[in-house]
């Protein structure tokens, strides 16, 4: 079936893109769901429309990442949390903790998911986490964990 996405569908496509999909996938998830609506000749030329907005957007996005990333690739970023004699942590710094200390120390809100941890940091010291706050940006970000 021939569908015109509303918003972006993770491996599929982003807003006003007209793809084909299996007819049930169509029919009983992106259709109820409000993520698509069948493709015709008038929803396509809406499509065209959307997909220029989308494109307008997207770039200024990727700029507004762009320069967040400069911001926070020159610093580097405090963290105290409690730890004992030998620098391990009596908990662990997990992603709310990172960005309340990023947002407190240079005024950058991030969303907690474009922050990649595969795990807590659970020692003391300098840690490098990934930030990707769009798709065509990523870059990292120095941490540096001391006790209190």
């Amino acid at each position: 079936m021939r569908i015109v996405l509303h918003q972006g569908v993770r491996g599929l496509g982003n807003r006003g893109d007209v793809v084909d999909v299996a007819d049930g996938y169509a029919r009983n998830y992106l259709i109820p769901q409000g993520f698509a609506q069948r493709a015709n000749a008038g929803v396509e030329a809406q499509a065209e429309v959307m997909r220029k907005a989308w494109g307008q957007k997207n770039t200024q996005l990727r700029e507004a990442a762009e320069e967040v990333a400069k911001t926070l690739v020159a610093k580097t970023i405090v963290i105290t949390a409690r730890a004992s004699g030998e620098g391990k942590l009596f908990g662990s710094v997990n992603l709310a903790d990172i960005t309340q200390a990023i947002e407190a120390q240079t005024g950058v809100v991030l969303d907690r998911k474009s922050i990649h941890l595969d795990e807590g940091i659970r020692s003391v010291g300098t840690h490098s986490v990934k930030v990707q706050p769009h798709a065509d940006v990523e870059f990292p970000v120095t941490l540096e964990v001391s006790a209190l």
